[in-house]
Formats: structure tokens, sequence, C-alpha cells
């Protein structure tokens, strides 16, 4: 969310409080063949041999796992190489047809979402293609960049988002210059290397690896700044792509930043409309003076962390976190509502949970993924355009008139990669996708972390882009459980049927 977190992208799934992950067992049908790998493009031949490699598989929770090597560099192709790891799903047919899969981030696991989306999608989707996550180059399992070790990390979270004094501000600076020298220094050429232009190439070596002549693509989040990526690299290769809760990535870093800040306010705005309805809203039952009532809590916070259950305190930081976390889905109001009942009665528990939950952390101190590291890393690569903090902080009122109460954070964290140590010499292409088949691309109208308008701007941007919206909150549409949304995209998945440019899914 802020500079740090300059795009926070990731779908969260929250059951009372806890992350739930899907944990699944499917029959290994070890004696169903493997695609060949298909020819390497002629425009591709220095790469001839990437994509020309044969996968060793093996076994992991009864699908199929195994690695795909890279260059590091694409412009050293003889040089240093990468792994990425790869998870197969098989099809309820047999089927050799793929729809790879990305929930987001950057730093979400689509070796993880692999197996959701395997229960998620439908049988017809389920029959035609198997299910394929590839973890993007320094994510989850493919040679994930590190950059702070778990203590380090604690601190730098529980930092203050709001800094309001040179002191402060001081602090806010060294975190971030912390962060991204602890990359260089623990990651090497990688942390150079894990932009977003160098992951869409390497999504087409692996669909060249796994004998795919098209990529199908379903990209939740920040997975739409990636397949939208790829298809202006490679749009005669396109073949189905859905784009669902969308990013512009044409949009300037201000601009980016302000459209969260929008969306995150929209999306308290509307808790606070629901809460007021119900009995002890922690936020009063004036949803005008919620955010003043937020915002004095998080300030009193900032005074003065509050105790928890452990011997870790809340900060507003913590606090600012475990707010945001829950705004992803409506599913998740009533856990906020808890969260805050207890906070103003000065107990943080929950509050910290949450955050922990919004960065990974178990209950033994350990961080189970990087991606509270990573989506740095590779947003400060993506971004040519790098204000300071500076300049940032001119931006600030202009931001507050948004969100009086996320503006300040979201507005000082778009400052973060001006200190960034590595230069952007892969910087975001510009978006058009010309030549490819019909791209679907889906926005919410109350999404908090990619804002409804990101999902027109896309679909205009793409040169076949097709919008499809949903009314609701929460963040992206297909496991919003609308069954208007996911017919159109299951039907467009299955037999290329492209809904009506502008089509309005209702609220059920």
């Amino acid at each position: 969310m802020r500079a740090r977190l300059l795009l926070v992208l990731l779908a969260v799934v929250l059951v009372a409080g806890v992350v739930v992950a899907v944990v699944l067992t499917r029959g290994d049908d070890s004696s169903r063949a493997m695609p060949e790998p298909a020819p390497a493009p002629a425009s591709a031949a220095p790469l001839k041999s990437f994509y020309e490699q044969k996968i060793s598989w093996s076994d992991c929770d009864g699908d199929r796992c195994g690695w795909v090597k890279v260059p590091v560099d694409y412009e050293k192709p003889d040089g240093e190489t990468l792994r990425l790891r790869v998870r197969w799903v098989d099809a309820t047919s047999d089927s050799s047809k793929v729809v790879f899969v990305n929930p987001g981030g950057p730093g979400g696991s689509a070796v993880d979402f692999a197996g959701q989306m395997a229960t998620s999608f439908g049988d017809g989707v389920r029959k035609a293609y198997n299910v394929v996550g590839v973890d993007p180059r320094g994510v989850g399992l493919s040679d994930p960049v590190t950059c702070l070790d778990d203590k380090a990390m604690d601190a730098y979270v529980a930092s203050d988002p709001t800094p309001d004094d040179p002191a402060e501000v001081k602090e806010f600076e060294d975190a971030t210059r912390t962060l991204g020298e602890g990359c260089v220094k623990r990651s090497g050429e990688l942390a150079s290397h894990v932009s977003t232009e160098e992951a869409a190439r390497d999504m087409d070596v692996v669909r060249g690896v796994l004998g795919q002549k098209t990529f199908t693509w379903f990209g939740a989040s920040y997975g739409t700044q990636l397949g939208a990526t790829y298809a202006t690299l490679f749009p005669q290769t396109v073949g189905r792509m859905v784009l669902d809760g969308a990013v512009d990535p044409d949009e300037s870093t201000i601009e980016s930043a302000l459209g969260q800040a929008t969306g995150f306010q929209r999306a308290f705005d509307a808790y606070a409309a629901s809460c007021a309805t119900k009995d002890a809203c922690p936020v009063g039952s004036d949803p005008e003076q919620a955010t003043q009532k937020l915002s004095s809590l998080l300030e009193a916070i900032d005074r003065t962390p509050l105790r928890t259950g452990t011997s870790r305190v809340l900060t507003e930081g913590n606090a600012f976190y475990g707010i945001a976390v829950t705004l992803y889905s409506e599913e998740s109001w009533p856990i906020l509502t808890q969260a805050l009942q207890a906070a103003v009665k000065g107990d943080g528990t929950v509050l910290l949970r949450l955050s922990d939950i919004y960065f990974d952390r178990d209950a033994s101190g350990k961080y189970t993924s990087n991606q509270g590291q990573v989506i740095s890393a590779v947003s400060c690569l993506d971004a040519d355009d790098r204000p300071t903090f500076a300049e940032m902080e001119k931006q600030v009122p202009r931001f507050e008139k948004v969100s009086p109460l996320f503006g300040r954070a979201l507005a000082l964290g778009a400052g973060g990669c001006s200190l960034w140590p590595v230069e952007a010499t892969n910087p975001q292409p510009t978006i058009d996708a010309t030549g490819s088949a019909p791209i679907v691309v889906v926005g919410t109208t109350r999404d908090p972390a990619t804002p409804y308008e990101n999902a027109r701007r896309l679909a205009d941007e793409l040169k076949t882009g097709v919008l499809l919206s949903r009314d609701g909150d929460g963040h992206t549409a297909y496991l919003s459980g609308n069954a208007c949304i996911q017919k159109s995209i299951d039907m467009y998945l299955v037999d290329g049927t492209v809904p009506k440019d502008g089509t309005l899914c209702k609220a059920e």
C-alpha cells in the first residue's frame, strides 16, 4: 500500500479471522502423457534451448510439479539462469489444453492458486483445461527474492505509515532504503531482474515447454498486469485471456496510488454504511462520521501502541494493514467490526493478527512467503517514473481529498521507489496488444485494491479488450459467487463466446 507496497493487489480469503488455505487431494493419473514442447518461435532463436527443454515431473499433493529454467537476464541468454516452479492440475478429461492462472501480488503464489482454481472453475472449464500455476520469477518457490530477516520484517511492517515530523520521515526513508539494499545484498543479480516484462517473457517460455500453441490465461489483480504485458509482447500467441480485478499498467505512479486511495476509501465507506445499521458499531451509527472516528483511533494508536495477547504491541502500521486486509471482501467486514470493537477498548490483538495474515506471518514469527518484500522489488523495477518523498508530500492534500483515511499513507508510499537502489532497466511497456484475440477485462464497481476505473481504462488500452463488470463490493469478481460473472467467463473460456462489451452483472 505505501512505497513498499505500492500496489496492494493480493486477493485474501478470510473466515473467522484466519486465512483459509484450500488443501486438496486429487488422484495422480501418472499414466497420462504430458505434451511435448512446442518449437521455439523464430524470433526467439537464442532461447531455443529454454523453449524446448523437458520438465521432469514429480508428485505434489496429488498433482504434478516441476521446474522450468529461464535466463535471469534475457539480454544474456547464455548467462546465469533461474528456476520457475510449475504446478499442473489435470483436467477432468484427457484434454491437453492449459489455462494458466495467477492470483496477483506481485508476490502471490500461482502454484497455490492453481489448486484453488481447480475447485473454483466451472465443470466445463475443468473438462476443457488442465490448470497450471507458475510462480513468477522471484516469487514463492521460483528462486524467491529475499530482503529482510523475520525480525527486520517485523520492524518494517510496524513502522509509521504516516510520518508527520522530520524524525518520522527519516525513519520512513531509512526503512525503504534498508529493504532495497537488503534485496540487493541477499538476492544478488536477481534483484535487478524481477520486472513484469521479464516475468511475461518467462510465461511464454513455459507456454512453449508445455506444448501450447496459444496462451490461455486467468489472471486476478496484479495477474491482470502480467497478462496484459504478455499480450502486448506476444499478441499473436494470445488464446483466451481473462483479466479479473484490473490494474492499469499505463497509469503513472502517482495516479495509480491515487486510484487505490479512492478505492480503499470507497470500500471503507461501504463498510461503514453497513456497520451503522448494526448494534455496537465501533465507528458509530452515522457513516458520515466513521472516517473521522477511525482516523482518531489510528492517531491514538500512533501515540500509544495497544497491548495485545503477546509480547508485541499494535502500532499504527500494524493497525493500518490489519484494517486494509478486511476491506478486500464484504465477508470480512464482521471481522473488522470485531477487531475495532476490541481496539477501542485498548486491545490490539485481533488487528495485529490481521496484519500478520496480510503479510503471511505465522504464530512463530516466521514469514511464510516473500510477498511483503518482492512486491516492492517488482513495482520499482516496473516504474520508470519515481517521484520523491518531497514531491509526494506536496500531493498529500490531493490524496486526502479523495481519502481522508488512507490518503496520506498512500501518497507518501508512492515516493518509495525514488530510494530503490536498482534502476528500472526493463520498465513496464505501454499496453496495447495489437493483433491479439479478444481479451475479457473484468471490474468490480467497489473494488478497493483495483478500482473499477482501472478496468474501464485497461479494456480501452487493449486493442481487443472487452469490458465485463460486476456491481458489488470486494476485490475481483470471479470468486465472488456472482453467477452471471461465472457463467460469462466460463462460456468464454470453454467455447470462445466473448461477452458483449459493457455487460454489467448485477449484485446478487
